[in-house]
């Protein structure tokens, strides 16, 4: 946790998903594309603002129970809307790509075109959201000698690269922002590379806000970030991705 304590303190929940969002290190203190944004946001507007660095699942359970006014992004899930609260403007809409090896002339073309390749993917990771088909295929126990589930806490992305260079998988689905950013972090630019097209839908994520608050402060904190987050489109966010030397492909 980290922040000044103040009346109009808010309290952020946030899981480590670089570059978008990111635990601060001594090698890296910033803490990502969406946080510099939000912080941009509700700084302007004079709050103050309490991080709490935890797992994703903890911080959506902390949003419930009222101990995090808000996280930045999370995928829509229904059962979620008895908890919490969604803002209307879309934090980040993702395109997914792939990592592969380097001049390997594989492109995905549907479930059909991953048969008999040996897929990377994390434990519990779930792709429903890009595509039902993709996450049918790796659940199916008929494909799992073909489906590497890397565990660990947050190197699972570094060490699925660096099993993709070795030849011990070939290839890994992310959102590809996350892909560039891992490879210029780890400088395998030479040995991997991101490839498209991806999976069929595109990831959105919008801001949750938790029903503990009172309502007319959750609608003024979800007001403030829609309007802030459609006034940083262009330069703006451009500059925030930048930071982190990401881009969207056109």
């Amino acid at each position: 946790m980290s922040g000044i304590a103040r009346a109009d303190t808010l309290k952020v929940c946030y899981d480590q998903w670089a570059p978008m969002t990111i635990f601060p290190t001594d090698g890296e203190a910033g803490r990502g594309v969406v946080i510099d944004m939000l912080d941009e946001i509700y700084a302007s507007k004079g709050y103050g603002i309490e991080y709490y660095e935890v797992p994703l699942a903890r911080g959506i359970a902390m949003v419930a129970d009222g101990g995090c006014d808000m996280l930045p992004e999370y995928v829509y899930v229904k059962e979620a809307e008895k908890d919490v609260v969604y803002a209307e403007e879309k934090t980040f809409a993702y395109t997914t790509a792939f990592v592969i090896r380097r001049n390997d002339p594989w492109r995905y073309d549907g479930v059909q075109s991953i048969v008999g390749k040996r897929v990377a993917t994390g434990p519990g990771w779930d792709y429903s959201a890009a595509s039902i088909n993709y996450q049918n295929y790796i659940d199916d126990p008929e494909n799992a000698e073909f489906v590497e589930v890397i565990s660990g806490y947050d190197d699972v992305v570094d060490r699925i690269f660096t099993m993709i260079k070795e030849g011990r998988v070939d290839l890994y689905a992310d959102n590809e922002l996350v892909l560039q950013y891992v490879l210029n972090r780890l400088g395998m630019n030479d040995d991997l590379q991101v490839v498209r097209p991806g999976l069929e839908k595109k990831l959105v994520e919008r801001a949750i806000f938790s029903k503990k608050m009172p309502d007319e402060r959750r609608h003024e904190l979800i007001r403030i970030w829609n309007e802030g987050r459609i006034a940083m489109k262009g330069e703006r966010e451009q500059f925030f991705l930048q930071k982190y030397d990401v881009t969207f492909e056109e």
